[in-house]
């Protein structure tokens, strides 16, 4: 089944990267939204519904806790919020699992660690849409 996806990162190469990993893990990846923060990331959810968000916690204009908490208060959290991170305080991800995301990878991550979870919280990948090739995971 296809999914829609929102990347969210202040490093256009981290968001390159995810959207690789989705990809080469063998996902179908219907549409894939990019933002650069928690600002425009809130932007693209009031516009556009996303089955999994992908979102970084450190960036600018607004981090992840704070597009967390204002999509709890608008009672609009994607079912599928994930965090990609280099965060490592227990209680700043715990804050953020309380406030709706539903599991983290730590940066840098392993493509294995990334598809694991999302094998959790959306379903295995169909083993067609494997990115075939010599390229494969190259990062």
């Amino acid at each position: 089944m296809p999914i829609r996806v929102l990347i969210v990162d202040d490093s256009a190469s981290m968001r390159a990267v995810v959207k690789k990993t989705l990809s080469a893990a063998g996902y179908a990846v219907e549409t894939c939204l990019e933002a650069q923060n928690g600002a425009e990331a809130l932007e693209i959810l009031h516009r556009e519904p996303v089955d999994v968000v992908l979102s970084d916690l450190h960036m600018p204009e607004m981090d992840g806790l704070e597009l967390l908490r204002t999509l709890q208060k608008e009672g609009k959290v994607p079912p599928c919020f994930i965090l990609v991170t280099t965060e490592g305080r227990k209680e700043r991800l715990k804050e953020a699992l309380g406030l709706g995301a539903r599991g983290y990878v730590s940066k840098p991550f392993h493509p294995e660690g990334l598809r694991k979870i999302l094998s959790l919280l959306v379903g295995e990948p169909d083993g067609e849409q494997l990115e075939q090739g010599p390229e494969g995971l190259d990062f």
